[in-house]
């Protein structure tokens, strides 16, 4: 199937966008997110509106009626299912079930994101504490949940690392199988090992690349593409208030572009963000561009972070303040309004 008809189908399962009655000829939508941090807050036990929150209704709102839809939604696994191999809890299900709707009320597309880094009460996936089938067990019970639940994607897991490509594959793998018994045919999004960093995507310093190992992942409904994430400060985790890495990092999207292509496969930029000032603005531009101008490999991207409890102070959050739109808002508001080569 061409890269037009693959990303038609693809957002018609998706976002109910409209397009064309030809696949062949149809538009071709990207996906333009934000991360709506506050589901995967503080500790499994704490009280619900004291310990974590949900996105409201209005934060959900604001970023809508800025041009942005999609919404990747983090949560944590225990707090979805206290315990291995058990039912989900109805309560926490609710919650997140709630939330989707709320979400796709406002024509926007809903990524879950179990936000455990492979991990279950700090446990790694393939641990003798964690095996491979109670992640599998999971998504199985999560897909049940939404299958065939139109504008909803699996995310697998956020940012996998402290494991093997090889190992992290194998997880991948038994889950996505594990989603397809129930009859979910929603889009999956896959990550790597390494916290699936785009600049080390091709890497071997954590072992076997993750180019080398997952071009494997096996999903009998071949509706998956790869998650990516990528910053732009010195060590690319996000955590340092600058943007000294921005060469590296587009050419980090560059190269797994190239990845993509040479694949037969298409990725989704999960995470990305910047400080406020202008450089890093200029920054952010730039790797929304790079991912734009190749909707034939990227399905879109989504910006790290908004949500009602995201701190003031963090350097990251495109949350409104009393003032208005924060400067990343402002720069993403600017490219929401050009035209791009992912919406024609």
């Amino acid at each position: 199937m061409g890269s037009q008809a693959w990303m038609a189908k693809l957002l018609i399962a998706m976002t109910g966008f409209g397009v064309a009655a030809s696949p062949a000829s149809a538009d071709v939508y990207c996906l333009r997110g934000i991360n709506l941090a506050g589901a995967e807050f503080g500790a499994p036990g704490d009280e619900y509106g004291k310990g974590y929150l949900y996105p409201s209704a209005e934060t959900i709102t604001y970023f809508a009626q800025k041009g942005l839809n999609t919404v990747r939604l983090p949560f944590l696994w225990e707090r979805l299912q206290p315990k291995l191999y058990d039912e989900l809890d109805p309560v926490e299900l609710g919650r997140l079930q709630d939330t989707v709707k709320q979400v796709r009320a406002k024509n926007m597309a809903v990524i879950l994101d179990p936000h455990n880094y492979a991990r279950f009460r700090g446990d790694l996936i393939g641990s003798e504490a964690v095996p491979q089938s109670a992640f599998s067990d999971f998504w199985r019970r999560l897909a049940t949940a939404f299958a065939g639940t139109e504008g909803v994607a699996f995310g697998l897991m956020n940012e996998p690392h402290g494991i093997s490509a090889e190992d992290w594959l194998s997880a991948a793998n038994s889950a996505i199988g594990a989603i397809r018994l129930t009859g979910a045919g929603n889009l999956i999004l896959v990550p790597g090992t390494a916290w699936t960093g785009a600049h080390s995507w091709r890497s071997d310093s954590y072992g076997t690349p993750n180019a080398s190992v997952m071009g494997q992942v096996s999903d009998p409904e071949n509706n998956y593409a790869y998650e990516v994430h990528q910053y732009a400060d010195t060590d690319f985790s996000g955590k340092n208030i600058e943007c000294s890495r921005a060469a590296d990092a587009v050419k980090g999207l560059k190269d797994v572009a190239d990845w993509l292509r040479e694949n037969g496969k298409h990725g989704f930029l999960g995470e990305f963000a910047v400080p406020a000032d202008p450089q890093c603005n200029a920054v952010l531009a730039d790797m929304v561009r790079t991912v734009e101008k190749d909707p034939d490999v990227w399905l879109g991207w989504s910006y790290w972070a908004g949500g009602d409890w995201w701190p003031q102070e963090e350097p990251l959050n495109i949350q409104p303040t009393a003032q208005g739109d924060r400067p990343q808002m402002q720069t993403l508001s600017r490219l929401l309004s050009e035209k791009s080569a992912c919406v024609r």
